[in-house]
Parts: structure tokens; C-alpha cells; sequence
């Protein structure tokens, strides 16, 4: 458990070093809240659809925890490359731990972005349910533990930090357009319905949605089922991956 804590404070302390990345990390988001936020109101309240800040700040948290959780990967490609990674694999404890540590410090920081996205809504004109905020915070904290297991899996495949950046930018683009987090998933075709019911960050978006805005597609247990169930298997392919790593 110590060893778990350790690795769990290094990762969040490694990330807040740069207040630059901190900034950096929250200007996509920010862009997407104000320029889609305000560009777009209009056209979505004229659709009938009511206050598209109200629909889309829950998409853009979870958007801010998708990327920041699943490119802190990236930082296990780096450690492998420095012989970070050699260092703390040699110390007398389990791999599965030291998996375990590395990706609780990455959802903590992926969850305390979304934070920091929720308090940038509230300024621009977001107004959350405040009674569903800790179900919320819930459910950022089970999509941060499952994108940062997803990005470590791909850190232990990959050795090269071009090759994953390009994987990433592959998986992540689709996974973030089809989850629902710009676009309401009623009256879509039958397929693109099909395939946003395969996405995880579907169900995150939805869950999120449905508590601080409401208007739940898929249904809150529902939401919160799938997502536990692919949070744990992802944990533990990762943990299998992390430890069959060379150094």
C-alpha cells in the first residue's frame, strides 16, 4: 500500500512541476466551452434542444479527462526510454502495484482537470444540479481510471512515442466524436447509435449529463454498470501488459 501511495503522489507531483502543461491542458477545453458553446447556442436553442451549455459542458469534462488520462501513457514510453522505469521496476515490490500507483496519480490529475473545466463552466454560464455533484464526481473518477488503464496499455505496447501518439490520435479522436459530447445521440441512424453503444466515453458523457445537466440516455445505472465492468478489465489487461514489460 505504501508503495501504491508513493507512486501515486510522484505521479501527481511530476505533473503539476509545469504550470505551463497545467494551462496548456485546459486550453482545448476552454476553446471548445466558448467558441462551440457560444457559436453554437443559438442553432441548438432554435432546434428546440434548450441551453447547448448546459448539454455540452458535461461532454467537454469528460473530453478534458479522456485526453489528460490517456496520454499520461505517454510518460511510461518516457520512462522506459530514461530508465525511470528500470529503476522502480527493480525495487522489491509487485508490478501490479506499481501499475496500480501510476494509474491512480494519472486519474487523480485527469479527475482535478475536469474539476478545473467544471469551475471554468460555472463562470461561462453553466448551472450543474448541485445535489448530483458527488454522483458526478463519481463517474469522472471511473472514466479517469478507465482512459488512464486504456493509455497505459498502449504505453506497454508501444516503445516509440511517435508510434503512440499516432495510435492515440487515432483511438482517441473517434472515441471522443462518437461518445455524444457535441451532439445529442437521439435521432442519429441506427449505426451510429450501434457504434456509440460500443464507446465507453458514451456512457461517461452520458453519466455526467444526466447528473449535473439531466436527461440521461442511457440510464444512470446503465452508465454506471458498463462502466465499472471495462474500468476493471482494463485494470487488469493493464496490470498483465504492465508487467510483461522489458526494461
Amino acid at each position: 500500500m505504501k508503495v501504491i501511495t508513493a507512486l501515486w503522489e510522484r505521479q501527481i507531483k511530476r505533473y503539476y512541476r509545469s504550470k505551463f502543461r497545467v494551462i496548456g491542458s485546459i486550453g482545448q477545453p476552454l476553446l471548445f466551452l466558448v467558441a462551440l458553446g457560444f457559436g453554437l447556442g443559438p442553432v441548438f436553442s432554435k432546434a428546440g434542444e434548450g441551453n447547448y451549455m448546459q448539454f455540452l459542458a458535461p461532454g467537454v469534462m469528460s473530453m478534458g479527462i479522456l485526453f489528460t488520462g490517456i496520454f499520461l501513457g505517454a510518460e511510461l514510453i518516457w520512462d522506459k526510454q530514461f530508465g525511470i522505469l528500470k529503476e522502480t521496476l527493480v525495487a522489491p515490490v509487485s508490478r501490479f502495484e506499481i501499475m496500480i500507483g501510476r494509474t491512480l496519480g494519472g486519474a487523480t490529475i485527469a479527475v482535478m482537470q475536469a474539476i478545473i473545466i467544471f469551475f471554468l463552466a460555472l463562470i461561462i454560464g453553466f448551472k450543474p444540479s448541485l445535489l448530483m455533484i458527488p454522483l458526478a464526481l463519481v463517474f469522472a473518477i471511473l472514466i479517469a481510471l478507465l482512459f488512464t488503464a486504456l493509455g497505459t496499455i498502449f504505453a506497454s505496447i508501444v516503445d516509440d512515442m511517435q508510434g503512440f501518439q499516432l495510435v492515440m490520435n487515432f483511438v482517441t479522436m473517434p472515441i471522443f466524436f462518437l461518445s455524444g459530447a457535441l451532439f445529442p445521440i437521439q435521432g442519429l441512424p441506427p449505426v451510429m447509435i450501434t457504434i456509440m453503444k460500443v464507446n465507453p466515453l458514451a456512457y461517461g458523457v452520458d453519466g455526467l449529463r444526466g447528473t449535473l445537466a439531466g436527461g440521461s440516455y442511457f440510464g444512470l445505472v446503465t452508465d454506471f454498470v458498463v462502466l465499472v465492468v471495462i474500468t476493471i478489465l482494463l485494470l487488469i489487461l493493464g496490470s498483465y501488459l504492465f508487467s510483461k514489460i522489458e526494461v
